[in-house]
């Protein structure tokens, strides 16, 4: 494998006046060599919500630690919530996994939001229809498996921030804010404009509070992954929280 660095960061926010977030972002070492980060959405927003993601990230992370694989994780979790929770509610659920044994970046789907991708010195939307969990019978993932090469970014978004300013008659230009194309080319490699993962992150976040005037209308939470080159003699591996109490 090319000596690559992978970037990740999360920046959320709950709904205006609520306590708590609905959202929750979990990270997980993979037994052979990476690191998955789930994403959950809870149904409705609150501490009701917080619940159902809760059970559905830590059901997700113990089978991720358990080796199962990332289409299978989904699976299992959407039959673990319906039939804990009696087919009664929902939660959205991605998957982004960095997967050292494959050399890819698997994104796996259940959520009407898609994932913004940039690769190959362009942007795409990866929008298959699929179910949230916890409801259908059939429901499954959509996975996709891009390969890990310098320039790859993916952003995952939970509903807060695609229907940012929908009341007000706005509308949320996700790869506007996260300006993907921005920066071209340095060495062969695309620069996603140069931004960090945390830059890209924080502009996306901070355009979908702009619009909604500073009090978001539904939990929001931001994740960002992105891949570049680092120096050969960098074996440090980092992880920063911010926690606003």
């Amino acid at each position: 494998m090319k000596r690559i660095e992978i970037q990740v960061a999360v920046a959320k926010v709950s709904k205006y006046a609520s306590s708590e977030s609905g959202d929750t972002v979990e990270v997980v070492e993979r037994p052979h060599g990476g690191i998955s980060i789930i994403v959950s959405d809870g149904q409705r927003s609150g501490r009701s919500a917080k619940a159902i993601s809760n059970v559905v990230a830590r059901k997700a992370m113990s089978l991720i630690a358990e080796g199962v694989r990332d289409g299978a994780v989904a699976r299992a979790t959407h039959d673990y919530l319906r039939t804990n929770r009696g087919g009664k509610v929902s939660a959205e659920l991605v998957i982004a996994s960095v997967d050292l044994v494959t050399e890819t970046l698997v994104l796996s789907r259940n959520s009407r939001c898609p994932v913004l991708v940039q690769r190959d010195g362009g942007t795409e939307w990866l929008n298959e229809d699929c179910d949230a969990i916890g409801i259908y019978r059939n429901t499954k993932p959509s996975i996709v498996e891009l390969p890990l090469v310098p320039g790859l970014t993916a952003v995952v978004f939970t509903d807060g921030i695609w229907s940012a300013g929908h009341r007000s008659g706005g509308a949320m230009d996700v790869a506007g804010a996260a300006r993907l194309n921005e920066g071209g080319q340095v060495d062969g490699e695309d620069t996603a404009g140069a931004y960090s993962a945390k830059e890209i992150a924080d502009r996306v976040l901070e355009s979908a509070l702009e619009l909604d005037e500073g009090r978001p209308r539904d939990d929001s939470t931001v994740l960002v992954i992105k891949v570049g080159s680092h120096q050969r003699d960098q074996i440090v591996r980092r992880m920063e929280i911010s926690l606003p109490i």
